[in-house]
């Protein structure tokens, strides 16, 4: 029996840190903790609730946008605001915009190299890489010249001794299975999605002023004008076509390279097909509304609730059932800390009763954790790609359904396989291909709006504090790249009285409940086989399956300087 600590988790955002016991070599509990203090919440207080998307967005710069929408929807609906159907589209272009952008670097510069070898791309023949490349897609960057160029850069990295971003990994470790061949096509392709990504994000910029933190969002609507006349304007005929070519450079990508190394590094890994199991349930506001944001029907990406792995139902969203708990997490309720509390009377007070970093392990009987404890229904719930898609999917959307039983057939899976480690995977990339299926009909609708002498952007008409009500209160969704996340507001008075954000890796991260009922991370840790224990490769896998953003969830940084890396078994 052994206890391994993982501190800090890297390849994610913010702090991390994964605590497992194994027995007979393979995980029995493991607990999920955020290390790192989070009180956005308490900053808002008092503030004037048009300003709070400027900073709730600075709670994370890998997220970018998420917050901002979030926070505006949530200060709309509190006030009863419609936005025009410009600023919608300009909405849902930014927001795949990031899907797309995330999820393609969560793959390779985040992920992949749980799956991929590096150091065994040197072994590889360069011709038979590019067989095998030609043999998954029309990729042009796929000749023998090209892949030998490519290893001959790893070599040199190797050579010096300076591994650069591959420094630190568990290269040699027995769970690696890809050949050398498709190691160095991976290790290629990771390399040239450092370059895509630089290029693809430019659409933050053109509609957003900037990136990672965009300026043009507005309660009401967007600050992006549009001008079919006027060559400055930030929406007009030029930029349009240039975002149309951006677009369209990204759908190549995907499908050509993104789509065809998932399938081919789960082809082999078949066995991770069977592990990481969640909780069962699973949790999707809804993304991409195509009419009013309140209307739960219509959405590219629908909302639902799926219970118990059951995908013959889908449970409706009711956001009065979202709770959170606080019992194993560092902070106290005025009611107690054995209750679940609503966010719209949610409190942000810290208490931090753990033990003085460094240590050896945490108290996982008493409080252990920077995140609170979201539930639904008093259920744990998993969110992110993999509830999307299988809520879509269980919904009857016939091009998700078309993508997803398309996958499986070629991997020839059961549809269990999704309730899985690389079922998250293969759900990320499926839902990437429908977010860049979409982006160019969406530019090509603003298109039409600008010359028809549609315009607007922004809905002015309660934007006068003097009408307003005295008292308010509105929660606003958002389907991040991660999960299902929501800002609940209260306004008094013209001020935030209370904010609250539930963040989707504190749904899935989050610690035990009152009942002892495991978060995400830690339930699907169970039953994960370790290899080796002093190096835990097998952990990282199905804790990077869902892409964790700890800076959403805890957000403040230790001052003391202590210790951060502490590996043991």
């Amino acid at each position: 029996m052994a206890r391994i600590v993982v501190d800090p988790v890297t390849r994610i955002e913010g702090h991390l840190r994964i605590e497992a016991q194994v027995d007979g070599g393979k995980v029995s509990d493991a607990w999920s903790s955020g290390t790192m203090f989070r009180g956005i919440e308490l900053i808002l207080k008092g503030r004037d609730p048009r300003e709070a998307w400027l900073w709730t967005q600075r709670i994370c710069a890998v997220c970018t946008m998420v917050h901002a929408l979030a926070s505006v929807r949530a200060v709309e609906d509190a006030l009863g605001i419609e936005v025009p159907d410009n600023a919608r589209i300009i909405r849902n272009i930014i927001s795949a915009t990031q899907l797309i952008h995330d999820h393609v670097v969560h793959f390779y510069h985040l992920h992949a190299l749980d799956w991929v070898d590096v150091t065994q791309a040197l072994k590889a023949d360069p011709a038979k890489t590019s067989q095998l490349a030609e043999s998954i897609s029309a990729w042009p960057k796929s000749s023998r010249n090209y892949f030998k160029a490519v290893q001959d850069r790893v070599k040199a990295l190797v050579d010096s001794q300076q591994l650069s971003l591959f420094t630190g990994g568990y290269w040699g470790h027995p769970a690696y299975h890809l050949p050398p061949e498709a190691n160095l096509m991976a290790v290629a392709h990771y390399l040239e999605a450092l370059e895509w990504q630089r290029d693809f994000i430019r659409i933050h910029a053109a509609l957003g002023g900037k990136n990672p933190n965009l300026q043009t969002y507005l309660v009401g609507g967007m600050t992006t004008a549009m001008d079919p006349n006027a060559p400055n304007a930030p929406i007009n005929p030029e930029r349009l076509d240039f975002i149309t070519q951006v677009a369209r450079s990204a759908t190549t990508f995907v499908e050509q390279v993104y789509l065809p190394d998932v399938l081919a590094v789960a082809s082999f890994y078949p066995e991770w097909f069977s592990l990481g199991e969640g909780p069962g349930n699973f949790l999707s506001y809804g993304a991409f509304p195509l009419g009013g944001v309140h209307d739960a029907s219509r959405y590219m990406l629908p909302r639902g609730i799926i219970l118990g792995n059951d995908l013959a139902h889908v449970h409706p969203v009711d956001p009065g059932q979202v709770t959170e708990y606080v019992t194993h997490s560092w902070y106290e309720y005025s009611s107690g800390d054995q209750t679940g509390v609503h966010p719209y009377d949610g409190e942000t007070n810290p208490k931090y009763t753990g033990p003085t970093p460094p240590y050896e392990q945490l108290n996982v009987d008493q409080k252990y954790s920077w995140l609170k404890a979201p539930r639904y229904d008093d259920k744990p719930m998993e969110v992110g790609p993999l509830a999307r898609v299988l809520v879509a999917y269980a919904s009857g959307d016939q091009e998700v359904k078309a993508l997803v039983d398309g996958t499986l057939a070629k991997l020839k899976a059961p549809a269990t396989a999704l309730f899985s480690t690389l079922g998250r995977v293969a759900a990320r990339a499926l839902e990437t291909q429908v977010a860049v299926n979409h982006l160019e009909e969406w530019i090509g609708q603003l298109r039409t709006n600008m010359h028809s002498g549609n315009l607007a952007t922004h809905n002015g008409e309660k934007w006068d504090p003097a009408t307003w009500p005295k008292t308010a209160r509105g929660w606003g969704f958002f389907e991040a790249p991660r999960g299902s996340l929501a800002h609940w507001v209260e306004i008094e008075d013209q001020a935030i009285k209370n904010y609250q954000c539930v963040v989707p890796t504190t749904w899935n991260a989050g610690p035990r409940d009152a009942k002892g009922q495991r978060g995400a991370y830690e339930t699907a840790l169970l039953k994960t086989p370790i290899a080796d224990p002093e190096r835990p490769l097998e952990i990282l896998r199905t804790v990077h399956s869902f892409d964790p953003c700890l800076a959403c969830a805890v957000h403040v940084l230790d001052a003391h300087g202590r210790t951060r890396v502490h590996v043991k078994a």
